[in-house]
């Protein structure tokens, strides 16, 4: 590992990566490989997580060939000079002009749940800000890793990019090396241990975790669509999803028919069940349906909750009368299909509810009262979510994902804001040598005055 990342200091100390040519040539060719490997990786998402072509298709390797588009068409732009007005009479005649630098060698610690779309994003925007980088994608989808690693060491030079591939062991010496910056996605007990080894070098850091994320379903909600929209963002990937609703908090007096209608959806998107259905994904391991299992004990299943550990399939389950302020299902973030559904009598307190606990990385509101909207969203911080729907919001490269507080800081990822995460914006003041000011320089007796009159204070 040591040899690995001096050779990325050396590469990256050639300037060949400050070249705006030649990293939009890097990732050309990256897309061109992806494609390349488009099959084998539908086939290694299959294998991993259960996941259809479509869903492989849409929510990982299309999302990251359209993030290569994009940053291939706006680099320039991003990357360009900015000159900055304001400089006042202190700095006059000079100008002051914004630069955009490279980090440096990079890290990245990604995650399981999304192993196409979780490497290739942050990486598309360190390469695209000028890094050189090392990845640590996660050996609990092998076989997608497999293919993750064939695809960077086929695309990238070795000083360019490296790719380290093993267990939390690997991590965790990877970790003690310096880098310039490291980009962590995972559980925030996993956040605090990279936070504790950034800090012995006074590396920066962007965290992205999630936490429980909550839907709000006030009584002037379309409920139809709530139940579908809400059913729909918990099974994708199985809920092993970072913005998954996590937990429903619902009117009283529409409790019975929210539950009704994701009945009725259940059973329209999978008409036959989900253990044979090719369309459900399944959980990456037998150890998270023990976990998911000991959540069934503490409230009432109203569907669902029958689980297969040999396919690693586990039924969408519906839960009712947990205790919401000491049972580990509503303490912990449960990753996985179980959707526990709360009844609220008055608005102030699902929001006392998602306030006085760590913010969230998503919410989702469902209400056709817009003063419920603005008074939720004024009130209550998250990451970002959506009005009347769920997950969407996480659907497009020039949006910005990221957390707050507990759920994540740092920095985003997705488009630009990937690029600011990996770039470092220094100012220039370029000052003329003809003009000189003599107010700056002692003796300042009497000068005082004429400052605070030229700058009307």
């Amino acid at each position: 590992m040591k040899e690995a990342v001096q050779k990325h200091r050396e590469f990256f100390r050639s300037g060949v990566t400050q070249d705006l040519d030649w990293r939009i040539h890097q990732l050309k060719i990256l897309k061109k490989t992806i494609k390349k490997y488009e099959d084998n990786l539908v086939w290694a998402l299959r294998d991993d997580l259960g996941k259809s072509e479509f869903e492989a298709y849409v929510s990982e390797i299309n999302m990251v060939l359209t993030e290569l588009s994009s940053a291939i068409k706006n680099l320039p732009k991003w990357a360009e000079n900015r000159s900055v007005e304001g400089g006042g009479l202190v700095q006059y005649p000079g100008k002051l002009e914004t630069h955009v630098d490279p980090l440096g060698v990079v890290l990245l610690i990604l995650p399981w749940n999304y192993p196409v779309q979780m490497v290739f994003s942050p990486l598309i925007a360190a390469v695209a800000a000028g890094n050189c980088v090392v990845v640590k994608p996660s050996n609990l989808a092998p076989k997608t890793e497999e293919i993750v690693q064939i695809i960077i060491r086929e695309t990238f030079e070795e000083g360019h990019v490296s790719v380290f591939t093993g267990g939390a062991e690997v991590a965790q010496e990877l970790l003690q090396e310096k880098f310039d910056h490291i980009f962590f996605s995972g559980t925030s007990e996993h956040g605090k241990n990279v936070m504790r080894a950034a800090a012995e070098h006074l590396t920066s850091v962007t965290l992205q975790l999630s936490g429980k994320n909550p839907c709000i379903v006030d009584e002037s909600a379309d409920i139809k669509i709530a139940a579908k929209r809400i059913i729909w963002g918990k099974c994708l990937n199985c809920g092993q999803t970072a913005v998954a609703p996590d937990y429903v908090m619902v009117a009283r007096s529409r409790m019975d028919e929210l539950i009704d209608y994701m009945h009725y959806y259940l059973d329209e998107f999978y008409p036959d069940g989900v253990m044979d259905n090719p369309d459900y994904p399944c959980i990456i391991n037998a150890q998270e349906i023990d976990r998911l299992a000991g959540y069934l004990e503490e409230g009432t299943v109203v569907r669902g909750g029958t689980y297969n550990k040999e396919i690693r399939k586990m039924e969408p389950t519906i839960l009712v009368k947990m205790d919401i302020e000491n049972s580990k299902v509503m303490q912990e973030e449960i990753f996985g299909p179980i959707l526990p559904i709360i009844p609220f009598d008055k608005m102030s307190e699902p929001m006392n509810y998602v306030t006085s606990r760590p913010k969230p990385l998503a919410l989702y509101l469902f209400t056709r009262d817009p003063g419920v909207k603005d008074l939720v969203m004024e009130n209550v911080p998250f990451g970002g979510g959506c009005i009347n729907d769920t997950i969407f919001h996480n659907n497009n490269s020039n949006i910005p994902q990221r957390g707050v507080g507990e759920s994540g800081f740092g920095g985003g990822y997705h488009g630009k804001a990937g690029f600011d995460t990996f770039s470092h914006v220094k100012v220039i003041l370029k000052q003329s040598n003809e003009i000189e000011l003599p107010l700056r320089y002692p003796p300042y007796q009497k000068k005082l005055k004429i400052v605070r009159s030229m700058m009307n204070r």
